[in-house]
């Protein structure tokens, strides 16, 4: 398939990259739809629909057919409501409750729960220098956030908080496996996104109206430039260029993206937000990027 030739000649350290800078820059890109009268579930309805449709479209222009065995549809429904539906929808619901860096210092044990999930299903390994290194980093994060994650006892709610991003995590490592197992199976990436992100929108969607919210829409070009950028660069792009990665390097190193994501955000937030580092988050961010460095040096070049 021509995506999936021009995605074998990218070099792994882009597939690495690029999608950390996007998810990296919509932790700012998401406040635009937050502000907006638009509740963040129709929000989120709305960003899958447009994914979906955008995929669909790169899929066709590109000779891909978007049809699906019938079983995969099964497996693309599962991915949809668990993953994009559920994940995202269990994020913004968290964190009104707990503080965002726990929400980021949780997602960051996808690499371990990664790792076991791969070794069940596919007897991948890891090495005992990856595993340590990946727990630097993931301490790393926590000492970025500590003034934050020191007062989540103080909150009302907590436990709510905790539990919906336990959920999160979970959610997003099942469905990330859902659509592993599809694309091992020799299936093109580009329409088993679609059809995830468009059950995952109409489940969204579907949702909201039976809630009551109904299908509100903003027009305020911050509104539409936002999602516009989240449908594109942040679920087209990135999740495309994620799950390449998963395919050449492992599920495991993978999820080395969102180690890195928050530590990137909080350098976009100190310069449009007025964020201020201090030096526990300072240290934190060195050991965070030293860790990586040794984690994707040592990690396994195999597939999962």
């Amino acid at each position: 398939m021509a995506g999936a030739d021009r995605a074998r000649g990218l070099p792994t350290w882009f597939l690495f990259l690029a999608p950390v800078l996007i998810w990296a820059s919509t932790w700012h890109v998401i406040l635009y739809q937050l502000a907006s009268p638009v509740p963040a579930l129709t929000s989120v309805g709305w960003r899958f629909l447009l994914s979906a449709l955008m995929l669909a479209g790169l899929a066709r222009w590109r000779g891909v057919p978007l049809g699906l065995p019938r079983y995969a549809h099964g497996y693309a429904l599962a991915t949809g409501v668990v993953q994009y539906a559920g994940n995202y929808w269990a994020v913004y619901e968290a964190e009104r409750y707990v503080p965002s860096g726990l929400v980021a210092v949780l997602f960051c044990l996808m690499v371990f729960m990664n790792a076991l999930v791969a070794w069940l299903l596919w007897r991948q390994r890891v090495g005992r220098r990856f595993l340590v290194a990946s727990s630097g980093a993931v301490l790393g994060v926590a000492l970025i956030f500590w003034p934050e994650l020191a007062t989540t006892g103080a909150r009302p709610h907590a436990a709510l908080g905790l539990g919906l991003s336990f959920f999160a995590v979970v959610a997003a490592v099942i469905g990330g496996f859902c659509t592993l197992v599809l694309t091992r199976r020799g299936l093109p990436l580009l329409p088993v996104l679609a059809w995830s992100m468009g059950y995952g929108a109409a489940f969204l969607l579907a949702l909201s109206v039976l809630t009551g919210r109904g299908l509100p829409f903003d027009a305020a070009w911050t509104y539409v430039g936002s999602l516009a950028y989240l449908a594109a660069f942040g679920s087209v792009i990135a999740f495309t260029l994620y799950y390449k990665l998963a395919e050449r390097r492992g599920a495991a190193q993978a999820a080395l993206v969102g180690v890195l994501v928050p530590v990137i955000a909080l350098v976009i937030s100190a310069l449009f937000e007025g964020w201020q580092a201090t030096p526990l988050a300072v240290g934190g961010m060195g050991l965070c990027l030293a860790s990586l460095l040794v984690a994707t040096r040592s990690a396994s070049g195999a597939k999962p």
